[in-house]
C-alpha cells in the first residue's frame, strides 16, 4: 500500500494539529496502521497504532491522553489528532502500515509514507 502523509505545520505549545495519511489500494482495511516520529538527532520512535477496524488503539506513554489515532476505512485514511502539543513533540511524523502483528509491537511495518514535519514552539 502506498501512503501519503499530510497536515504538518508549525504551532505554538498547547496547540493542536491533525495529521492525515491517505492510502492507495483496496486492502487498506486489512492493515494495522501506525504513526511514528523522528526528532532531529534522534532515532525514529513509535507514536500510535490502530487495529484494522479502528476499534483497538495503542499509544506510547508520552502521548497518551493528548494524541488520538483514528481511521476511516471507506476513505482509506488514518488520522492522528494531536492536542496539547509540546516542544518535545517536534519531529517528522510518518505513517506506516503492516498486514499483521500486535498493535504494541512497533515492528513488521512494511509500507511507509514520506513524512510530514511538525514544529512546536514554546
Amino acid at each position: 500500500v502506498q501512503l501519503q502523509a499530510s497536515g504538518g505545520g508549525s504551532v505554538q505549545a498547547g496547540g493542536s494539529l491533525r495529521l492525515s495519511c491517505a492510502a492507495s489500494g483496496r486492502t487498506f482495511s486489512r492493515y494495522v496502521m501506525g504513526w511514528f516520529r523522528q526528532a532531529p538527532g534522534k532515532e525514529r520512535e513509535f507514536v500510535a497504532a490502530s487495529g484494522q477496524n479502528g476499534g483497538s488503539t495503542y499509544y506510547t506513554d508520552s502521548v497518551k491522553g493528548r494524541f488520538t489515532i483514528s481511521r476511516n476505512n471507506a476513505r482509506n485514511t488514518v488520522y492522528l489528532q494531536m492536542n496539547s502539543l509540546k516542544a518535545e513533540d517536534t519531529a517528522v511524523y510518518y505513517c506506516a502500515a503492516k498486514p499483521f502483528g500486535a498493535l504494541a509491537t512497533p515492528n513488521e511495518y512494511t509500507d511507509w509514507g514520506q513524512g510530514t514535519l511538525v514544529t512546536v514552539s514554546s
